[in-house]
């Protein structure tokens, strides 16, 4: 998605407002990153743990700009800025979809990320997830019926 609409999109549909809220109410100071995202650094507040998050066009950070505009760290932004164009394509519906999905991740796998299609397709490594392979009883029922194996006594 083109960085102009996606800042249009998310200023519309009023999720960056609310990021931008965030920030404020968490004491952050906003600062321009780059493609059109914000972002607000020095996030302070216990929940979510996580270093990154976004809500709208805004990227939170418990660290600084600086620290998330640096090279090393280009692939942790590119998957916050999708999160974004995810914000510009759902609007407020992104967050119960996210949680849905987070819940949907962590019944297979035990994590919140590892099969939640948000992270998936905003770059699973980019934002520090990895693979996780499906618990033992869900990997059962996804075997296909023709590999699933006789019961004793059939």
């Amino acid at each position: 998605m083109h960085t102009r609409a996606r800042t249009l999109l998310t200023a519309v549909n009023g999720t960056t407002g609310a990021g931008l809220l965030l920030a404020w109410l968490s004491g952050a100071t906003v600062r321009r990153g780059r493609d059109g995202v914000l972002i607000a650094e020095g996030y302070a507040r216990r929940v979510p743990a996580a270093t990154c998050f976004t809500v709208g066009s805004v990227i939170l950070t418990r660290r600084t700009a600086d620290w998330l505009l640096d090279e090393r760290r280009t692939e942790l932004f590119h998957h916050e800025s999708r999160h974004a164009a995810q914000y510009a394509t759902l609007g407020p519906l992104f967050w119960p979809a996210y949680w849905a999905s987070c819940g949907w991740s962590y019944a297979l796998t035990g994590s919140y990320g590892a099969r939640n299609t948000f992270e998936r397709r905003a770059g699973l490594a980019g934002g520090g997830y990895v693979e996780k392979p499906l618990r033992p009883w869900m990997a059962r029922v996804a075997r296909s019926p023709g590999q699933r194996r006789a019961r004793p006594g059939s």
